[in-house]
């Protein structure tokens, strides 16, 4: 386990194989979603609270986890659609290993997060909206930046098993607007991660299921640029 971690950490896909994937890189793959989004996850809250930072901590790998046992079904027949010959057991191990190495890249931006927190506007000032904000579009940043990254990884690994790049396009495009989609929602429902000024500290919110991830980002926008 150890050298495959070294492996995911330096980012060499070539090595991986999925031929006849081992329940070791399961494993390896989780046990880094949990430790970089959980590191991460604690710099995300500790601007409302060091409390908030323990949930978000918890929540994070949660959402990650979600998103791949929810998507995992759609994203199994979108590669046998796609013609990719990869298995389900194969395309679940593709997706973690993508999320894992976006969690690895998470945890090491944790100290550019925690400067910009700690330059941020007070939670207890007149512009802790605007602090809010600004911390609300640095991590959406920071994440867009990890996946970006994980998901060219992930379309070389494709590019490699299914020996067409139109192919392993189509397959990653295709997980990837699934799991966006239903990842932004399932944060949204996981609220919240950083907390909002004017409300309590919660786990969750009690209606939980009221508004979109995309309404919040654009009043982020809306408190900041106009």
């Amino acid at each position: 386990m150890i050298e495959h971690f070294k492996t995911l950490l330096r980012g060499e896909v070539g090595t991986v194989s999925l031929e006849k994937p081992g329940w070791r890189w399961f494993g390896t793959y989780c046990l880094a979603i949990v430790v970089g989004s959980s590191v991460y996850g604690a710099t995300i809250g500790l601007w409302r609270a060091p409390l908030q930072s323990v949930f978000t901590a918890m929540k994070f790998p949660l959402l990650i986890f979600l998103t791949c046992i929810s998507n995992g079904a759609v994203n199994g027949m979108l590669a046998q659609l796609f013609g990719s010959g990869l298995s389900f057991k194969q395309t679940a191990l593709a997706i973690l290993m993508s999320f894992a190495i976006a969690a690895v890249i998470l945890g090491a931006l944790s100290p550019v997060t925690l400067f910009v927190l700690y330059n941020a506007p007070l939670l207890g000032s007149a512009n802790a909206i605007v602090g809010h904000s600004m911390i609300l579009l640095t991590h959406v940043f920071a994440i867009a930046f990890a996946g970006i990254m994980a998901n060219r990884r992930l379309l070389d690994l494709l590019r490699r098993m299914t020996g067409r790049d139109a192919t392993a396009r189509a397959v990653l495009f295709s997980w990837l607007g699934g799991n966006l989609f239903l990842g932004a929602q399932l944060a949204w429902n996981l609220r919240p991660f950083i907390g909002s000024p004017g409300l309590t500290v919660q786990f969750l919110r009690d209606d939980p299921l009221r508004g979109n991830f995309y309404e919040a980002v654009w009043r982020a926008f809306q408190h900041l640029f106009f």
